[in-house]
Formats: structure tokens, C-alpha cells, sequence
């Protein structure tokens, strides 16, 4: 295989083992990208409302994928997305169980869960994750019955959460896909390379010494610190890597990079094949765990962790070497194909949902989001 430019292909250690190892970029952290969700979207609500006016219709995206609720734009819910995907595509997605935290007492829901676990043969470690919810909130690396017990504690009544296996790849990516209805064929627009941030110990410094004088996660300590309160005064091991995130969300601390110099047609075709029977589904992100960038550029050996529909974005933009311009002309290319997709879907005759279904999803998830537990 030709290497692509701007990779090393060369290991990466444990924590992200499999990924390429790109050239340094040039900034650490661009002005860019953390600013709020407001100043990128509004040009995007901008073009929206032209494109509302010009279709006759504001709610075009929502129908763009009919087989998720309001196409994935707010309120979907991972296991039902899970569930209708198909059999061919659930051959890929990593086995889960889902769980309800009701008004028993934490001690039977726990054993409750552990019986349905034996039942579907999943063992530790497990990643539990919010059934509704976004941006990595609410993930946690459960590694025992204990933590699960933990887990349930913190978790809101009558809220819902999947405990997944665990991967045994560590390498991660978000694979962002389009296919318009009535085709075989779909095309990959954007790869965004995860990797999880890390600290090296010399076997002198704290952990918090370590965090404080890395480039990059000393200037993003608010994100970093609170999670690993109890181990800031601990001192890490000569060369041991100690990783400061596992959720793979770039608001939660992940370092993204762009990876759109590995899209194959080898992986839009894998992809093809593996979407074939989810009907429904045209445009959006797929979180991924790879063995290592070759093979995946080969299409093979992935597991799919997740499905995100219409709100995903093709998050490669947020790579610290990403100028502004493009980090718009993305966002705005996204939503003209969303009208684009729902467009079609309703000249077949998909009825566009109101926009009191919009907002009601919107509280219901913004309730349940607040109360979830902090993000590993």
C-alpha cells in the first residue's frame, strides 16, 4: 500500500496503538477550537433558512435519515438506532446489553444487570454510555461490579444506558458516510482521527506535574484535572503512559486530527456492504475501533461503537491545523446535502415533523444530560 503523506508509520504505544503518528502540527491548540457552538453555527443557520425558503420546508433534515428519530438531529436513542439497523450491520457493531435505572434499589438493578450480561456473554471491561446523549457524556470504563454498582448510583431514574464490550483495538476514528436514497453506492466524507491524550511518567513528577507541563493538556487542565482528582499526587512510573481521556469526544478532552488522507475506496466500498441492509440511514458519522490505519484503509478489522445521524459533524475540522474557512465551508456543505437527502425523501412522501416534537426531544435530552455522570 502507498503511504500516505504526513504519517510515519511507526508505533504509537499502548494507549494508541494503531495509530498513525502524523508530523506535529502547527499549533498546539488553534484560537478556533474551543470556541462556542454558536460562532460556527450561525452561519449554518443562515444558509438554513435560505434553503427552508427555497424548499417550502425548515424541517428537510429531520426526515434525512428515516430510520432514526428526527433523523438524528436531537433525542436518538443508540439502542434503537442499534436495533434497526439490520443484521448485516450489527455483525460490526460491538455487543451491548441496555439497562434501565428504575426506583429499585441499586443492589437489584446491579444483579439484575450482571444475570443480563451472563445471558449475552459480555464480561468486563465494559463501556457504559447513556442510551440519549451526545458529545462522550456521560462514558465511563467500567471495569468491575463495583464501579457498575457506581454507575447505577449516579446514574438519573428512569434513564437508559447501554453497557458495551470493550474493544480489544485501541486505535479510534470517526468515519463520516453519504449515501442518497435509492443508491448502492455512498461516499466517505470526512475521517477524523481520535487519539486518546496521554502523559509520560519519568518516575519523579506527579501526575498533575505532568498534565501541567504538557503542551497541549497543560492549557486544557479544567478538562483533565477533576477527573482524576484522587491521582494527581501520585507519581507515574518512569515511561509508563497514564491516558487523560478514554471517551472519544474532542469537547471532552480527545485530540482530533485530520485523517482524510486515509479514505480508500476499498473502506467506502466495505462500507457500502456493511450499511447495504440499514434502510433508512444516508448520512452520518460512524465511531470506530481499528486495528491499525492499513488495515482500515483495507477495510477490515473495525468494530463499530457507534451510529450518530443528522447533528454529527464531520469532525475532522476540529484538527488544530484546520483554518477557519474550511471549519465553515465544511458545516455549511453538511447541512446543504441534509436538505438535499430530506428533499428527496419527501417527494416519496415522508412527512417533515413539527417543530414542537423538535423541542420536546431538545428538553428531554438537555434534562437527562445535566444529570449524567462526569465523563473517564
Amino acid at each position: 500500500m502507498i503511504q500516505p503523506a504526513n504519517v510515519e508509520m511507526i508505533p504509537q504505544g499502548k494507549v494508541n496503538a494503531g495509530m498513525p503518528v502524523l508530523h506535529q502540527p502547527k499549533r498546539v491548540i488553534s484560537p478556533f477550537e474551543f470556541l462556542p457552538a454558536w460562532f460556527f453555527y450561525t452561519p449554518v443557520v443562515l444558509q438554513s433558512a435560505a434553503l427552508s425558503v427555497f424548499h417550502r420546508d425548515w424541517a428537510l433534515p429531520l426526515i434525512a435519515n428515516p430510520a432514526i428519530k428526527l433523523s438524528g438531529m436531537v433525542g436518538e436513542s443508540k439502542h434503537d438506532i442499534f436495533s434497526c439497523s439490520g443484521a448485516q450491520t450489527q455483525q460490526w457493531i460491538l455487543p451491548f446489553v441496555t439497562l434501565t435505572k428504575t426506583h429499585d434499589s441499586v443492589e437489584h438493578l446491579v444483579d439484575k444487570a450482571l444475570r443480563q450480561l451472563k445471558n449475552a456473554g459480555l464480561k468486563y471491561p465494559l463501556v457504559a454510555k447513556p442510551d440519549l446523549g451526545c458529545r462522550g457524556v456521560g462514558v465511563k470504563l467500567i471495569h468491575s461490579d463495583e464501579q457498575l454498582h457506581h454507575y447505577f448510583d449516579t446514574f438519573p431514574t428512569s434513564g437508559r444506558f447501554l453497557l458495551q464490550q470493550k474493544s480489544h483495538y485501541s486505535a479510534e476514528a470517526g468515519v463520516f458516510y453519504v449515501r442518497q436514497p435509492g443508491e448502492a453506492r455512498g461516499q466517505i466524507i470526512s475521517i477524523t482521527l481520535k487519539y486518546s491524550p496521554r502523559v509520560i511518567g519519568d518516575g519523579q513528577s506527579t501526575l498533575r506535574q505532568l498534565i501541567e507541563r504538557c503542551p497541549r493538556a497543560g492549557k486544557l487542565q479544567h478538562l483533565y484535572l477533576p477527573r482524576h482528582q484522587e491521582q494527581l499526587d501520585i507519581v507515574v512510573p518512569d515511561q509508563d503512559e497514564f491516558q487523560l481521556a478514554f471517551a472519544g469526544s474532542h469537547s471532552r478532552g480527545a485530540i482530533f486530527r485530520d485523517g482524510n488522507q486515509f479514505i480508500t475506496e476499498a473502506l467506502e466500498q466495505k462500507l457500502d456492504q456493511v450499511l447495504a441492509e440499514f434502510d433508512g440511514f444516508n448520512y452520518g458519522r460512524l465511531d470506530i475501533k481499528f486495528k491499525d490505519i492499513e488495515t482500515l484503509m483495507n477495510g477490515h478489522s473495525f468494530d463499530i461503537l457507534e451510529i450518530n445521524g443528522a447533528s454529527s459533524e464531520a469532525a475532522h475540522i476540529w484538527d488544530s491545523d484546520t483554518p477557519l474557512v474550511a471549519i465553515f465551508t465544511t458545516l455549511l456543505k453538511q447541512y446543504r446535502l441534509l436538505y438535499q437527502i430530506g428533499s428527496k425523501y419527501k417527494k416519496q412522501g415522508h412527512q417533515t415533523p413539527t417543530l414542537r416534537a423538535l423541542l420536546q426531544a431538545w428538553r428531554e435530552e438537555k434534562r437527562l444530560t445535566e444529570r449524567y455522570p462526569m465523563t473517564d
